[in-house]
């Protein structure tokens, strides 16, 4: 059992301390925990008499610059409680618009009980990545029902502990692919209806590694050249559903490997990307509880066959034995990423998101299977909604299949009217060209949303037409396989179980809340509860 001392003070810093009046001190003094007499006893234990001697002897002096830096005067800085207030004042200037713009961003509702007891607990948010897994198998634990959670929903063998975005994933995805079937005159192909922002992630990355990029439409491009890999979004950025299964099969046969980035609430309905062939999922998993949080990152995911886990970048959680031959979690098949192994890694970056992807993990637990059918059920019966009325307007929607959103077609002279009404009524709708916009909704989507959304585009007030029959998307992309089939994901569906379920995890963690963390926490434990504070506002999120 850890235990845990209580600082030793002087007879002399005891008697500073009664003298000083009480003040409310800055922000500084109340997170940097040393004050000036800790400074002082600490330079007293080294025999040092200042900083300054402190970092004339740690510090080279060839590497330090000489003479004093101009600062600006700031003063003795805000307290906490001023600072939130400065804040609150900022954010009162930005509108909240309800925004419908997907291209991988959907609203969704943060269940309360993880809300407050996974992102606004600091136990869970300032320990963060899990290096040490002898004080992080909690954490573990809870990252190990995320890669559970892709692989039922995605239908492969093995996924890693996240990514930083879908972006990003989709760029190491095809470095993955470089890896494995990389040669001289390979190209990647990239569909151009993946969502924008990550086709120019994917370029970004391609350019310093020499890698070839074709952009082009995978329903008329021939395939007829060797690929290292190829990217298809699923659905695409303008809602359209697809099935790839042959422009997989070409991609194959020209030696590469398919990537499939997947919405991640649609698999809930839709035949998952290794059912027809792919060879790697990527994905966000924002829609699975996560705040919006003005554009991310959120948690991503990268799951793929079992055939290239050593090709796997990012983190991976495995379960092992202690030396006692009791069951432990720990990262495995480490360490994979660049800052470490350099030429050898297999990850780009070093940056997962172990909090957000806990909380997403822990939605699909919240929900269970039926819950996430019934949020992907709902979503899709309101696109269909959605576009009954708009065609009973008058107006031509995309007619291939699609899932949450709805691709419709616009006369030019029409589109300003449309845009100015759906600012009046703070819409948000993504102007996809001159004359098409799409309509993306979400868990939050309300039938009051809908008369809103039908409104814009010039229906009566208060009517909203029933969804036709069926479902809009073929019997041959229906997802039959089970999903979330482990007990993780089909016993903790009332508040109370989850909540004891979160503390019993938190419990074989240690955080801040319970001492200095020794390891992998580089980003969080340095964030204050006033700075944590804020990222749930709306008018920030």
């Amino acid at each position: 059992m850890t235990t845990f001392s209580n600082p030793v003070y002087t007879p002399e810093a005891i008697e500073v301390e009664a003298e000083a009046p009480p003040v409310f001190s800055p922000f500084v003094s109340r997170h940097i925990g040393p004050r000036p007499q800790d400074v002082d006893s600490m330079l007293h234990m080294l025999g040092l008499s200042s900083l300054t001697e402190l970092v004339d002897k740690t510090v080279p002096a060839s590497i330090r610059r000489g003479g004093k830096i101009s600062l600006p005067s700031v003063g003795a800085g805000l307290t906490e409680t001023e600072a939130l207030s400065e804040l609150r004042g900022l954010a009162s200037k930005n509108q909240i618009f309800r925004s419908y713009l997907g291209m991988g961003y959907n609203d969704c509702i943060t269940p309360p009980v993880l809300l407050r007891n996974i992102l606004e607990d600091p136990r869970w948010y300032t320990p963060y990545t899990p290096y040490q897994a002898e004080v992080a198998q909690g954490r573990l634990e809870a990252l190990l029902n995320f890669q559970t959670m892709i692989m039922e929903l995605t239908g492969f063998e093995i996924a890693n502990a996240s990514l930083l975005d879908e972006a990003t994933a989709a760029a190491e995805a095809m470095a993955m692919c470089e890896g494995i079937k990389g040669e001289a005159g390979r190209a990647f192909f990239i569909a151009h209806d993946c969502h924008p922002q990550t086709i120019e992630v994917v370029k970004s990355l391609a350019l310093p590694l020499g890698i070839e990029i074709v952009v082009g439409d995978h329903r008329t491009y021939a395939f007829d050249r060797p690929l290292s890999g190829a990217l298809f979004q699923y659905p695409a950025t303008d809602g359209a559903v697809y099935d790839y299964s042959a422009c997989i099969d070409a991609v194959h046969r020209q030696g590469g490997l398919a990537v499939v980035a997947a919405d991640i609430l649609s698999l809930a309905l839709l035949k998952p990307p290794a059912e027809f062939g792919a060879d790697i999922a990527i994905g966000s998993t924002q829609r699975f509880g996560i705040p919006l949080g003005y554009g991310g990152p959120h948690a991503a995911y990268l799951a793929t066959k079992l055939a290239y886990q050593r090709q796997l970048p990012g983190r991976l959680v495995g379960v092992s034995k202690d030396a006692a031959g009791n069951p432990a979690v720990r990262l495995t098949l480490q360490t994979r990423e660049q800052h470490i192994r350099r030429d050898k890694a297999t990850s780009n970056i070093c940056t997962a998101q172990a909090l957000l992807a806990i909380t997403a993990a822990m939605f699909a637990s919240y929900h269970g299977p039926e819950g996430i059918k019934a949020i992907a059920v709902r979503v899709h019966t309101f696109a269909a909604q959605l576009a009954e009325g708009l065609q009973s307007l008058g107006y031509v929607t995309g007619q291939e299949a699609f899932f949450d959103t709805v691709r419709v077609e616009i006369a030019e002279d029409a589109l300003p009217g449309i845009l100015a009404r759906a600012a009046e009524r703070r819409i948000n709708l993504r102007k996809l060209d001159a004359q098409t916009l799409t309509v993306a909704l979400d868990e939050t989507t309300t039938e009051a949303d809908l008369i809103d959304l039908l409104a814009v585009f010039g229906a009566k007030e208060g009517t909203v037409p029933e969804a036709g029959e069926g479902t809009w998307y073929p019997d041959a992309l229906r997802r039959t396989s089970a999903y979330l089939t482990h007990p993780v994901f089909n016993v903790y569906h009332s508040e109370t179980e989850m909540l004891r379920y979160l503390n019993r995890l938190v419990s074989k963690d240690i955080s801040l809340a319970y001492g200095m963390i020794p390891l992998g926490s580089c980003t969080m434990k340095l964030n204050a509860t006033a700075e944590m504070i804020p990222i749930t506002w709306p008018e920030f999120g």
